[in-house]
């Protein structure tokens, strides 16, 4: 994790706080699917993108940017005086590519209509797992690598798939061989077990605290259970091709809350 050179543009060019102590920026990434761990006085309401945000005790806090999210966006907060002010942080805006992805089964890229119930299940069962609020920050463990390999797929890119426009791809895609470990990247608890999504696959997802969870997607194995702490490092499951996948590989993802983030941006370089 890094603080961007973007972050002090925004807060020196777009409505600093009126004394520099009530807002500051420990460690940011301001561009499009990136984070933000800020700083203000404890007891200082903070409110982004229509949600109040977690503050902890030493005034901390964290925010996430969408794919899409604009080139501006507001943070409102109001100091434990009432007093309130509305910063302009300015975000960083990205050019994404565009994958093409052919011979997949017809059913896997429009779901018949037998199967459409079983999607919206699966969806809902992973937007309850991304809602979680939890007040531990396990992400202060630091991040690494959940596995390492070629990186196949990126974050933001748009995938057009047998010559029909889908979602854009919201994980990093690591191509390695089936059974390759995967461990957690950071400290947290294990917010979702899933072994046969429609789409992923097997599925596991991880709450580290104030809104921030990983999703590993089309695992072969699980190696945890919902519930359980893990530690960073410590082995989650294994690589697959499970759900719709043209091969073995991991595809992870970071979310704050319902926004998706750029996990390329919580880890150094992938090693060679």
């Amino acid at each position: 994790m890094r603080l961007s050179i973007i972050a002090f543009f925004a807060i020196t060019l777009f409505g600093a706080p009126a004394s520099a102590q009530d807002l500051r920026f420990l460690d940011a990434v301001f561009k499009q699917g990136g984070y933000a761990i800020g700083q203000v006085t404890p007891g200082t309401n903070v409110r982004f993108d229509g949600r109040d945000v977690q503050v902890g005790r030493d005034g901390r806090f964290i925010i996430g940017f969408h794919r899409d999210e604009p080139a501006e966006v507001a943070l409102e907060i109001t100091a434990p005086s009432g007093a309130t002010q509305r910063d302009i942080l300015s975000i960083e805006q990205r050019d994404y590519d565009i994958q093409r992805i052919n011979g997949l089964a017809p059913k896997k890229v429009t779901p018949p209509d037998e199967v459409l119930q079983r999607i919206r299940n699966d969806a809902a069962a992973v937007r309850a797992a991304r809602g979680r609020n939890s007040a531990t920050t396990w992400f202060d463990s630091g991040w690494i690598w959940p596995t390492t390999g070629r990186i196949s797929g990126v974050f933001g890119s748009q995938r057009i798939l047998n010559g029909k426009p889908r979602q854009p791809h919201y994980g990093i895609d690591v191509a390695v061989a089936t059974g390759t470990p995967v461990v957690a990247p950071a400290d947290g608890v294990v917010s979702l077990v899933a072994n046969d999504l429609y789409f992923s696959g097997g599925t596991l997802m991880i709450d580290h605290g104030r809104g921030l969870a990983s999703a590993f997607l089309h695992l072969h194995s699980i190696a945890v259970s919902d519930g359980q702490a893990v530690r960073q490092g410590d082995l989650i499951g294994t690589v697959g091709a499970t759900g719709r996948a043209t091969g073995p590989h991991l595809d992870w993802r970071v979310n704050w809350f319902d926004k998706r983030l750029d996990a390329a941006f919580f880890v150094p370089p992938m090693p060679n």
